[in-house]
């Protein structure tokens, strides 16, 4: 008999995409705060399954984040 508690066959549920649940128009590159929700530790952009973005806002959000590093807003790399 299988345990009723294995963790093997549990599936997690998807997050919500941050900018369609606050009906956010517009990634904005200059908006570090936000962006900075969506980058790792060591400034590595998450990815979809850490981040809970919807694949549209996932690619905005990557471009975004490149154009704040190049405007010096964010930086490449932790201190």
């Amino acid at each position: 008999m299988p345990a009723p508690s294995s963790n093997k066959n549990t599936k997690k549920l998807p997050k919500d995409c941050y900018y369609c649940v606050n009906n956010k128009l517009i990634v904005d590159y200059k908006d570090v705060g936000t962006l900075r929700r969506f980058v790792s530790s060591y400034m590595k952009i998450a990815p979809r399954r850490r981040s809970g973005l919807c694949a549209s806002h996932q690619r905005q959000v990557a471009t975004e984040i490149k154009k704040a590093r190049q405007a010096s807003l964010m930086g490449y790399v932790a201190r």
